[in-house]
């Protein structure tokens, strides 16, 4: 029977949300900055918004459940469309086709992202502290 170090899985459970958050904030950045990204001809499609899907996986190593991302997808929300004769992706009737990206969504996410990304962090921060705790307790007993 294998004996599983608690805080060793904890810092590993904790890691996988750093990396799993990373990505979506990486995600996130890229929606907003391409938040006005039309297409370049008269009904080219604009960028369209990325998504992110999580799953939870087994570590049979550790014996725990880490979070991955599963994938990275695009979001099939209709692109909306706005009138601007003087744009060059306008069609004949001047309305350009904009990107399905919302930024006060995307703020949203970002901030939920950079909790949870703390939340992880601080984990992190606390097993290594307990580690360290456990040691100095051992140094001192013997």
């Amino acid at each position: 029977m294998t004996v599983i170090d608690p805080l060793k899985a904890a810092t590993r459970i904790a890691g996988s949300g750093l990396e799993a958050q990373s990505t979506r904030m990486r995600i996130v950045a890229e929606n907003i900055a391409n938040a006005s990204s039309t297409g370049s001809t008269p009904g080219a499609e604009p960028y369209a918004r990325k998504t992110v899907q999580f799953t939870a996986e087994l570590d049979r190593a550790m014996g725990v459940s880490r979070v991955r991302v599963k994938n990275t997808g695009v979001d099939s929300t209709p692109f909306r469309t706005e009138y601007e004769p003087g744009n060059p992706a306008a069609d004949e009737k001047g309305r350009v086709m904009m990107p399905n990206v919302n930024p006060l969504v995307e703020m949203a996410d970002m901030r939920e992202a950079s909790r949870t990304y703390e939340a992880n962090l601080q984990m992190i921060k606390q097993a290594r502290s307990m580690v360290a705790m456990t040691i100095d307790l051992l140094r001192t007993s013997s």
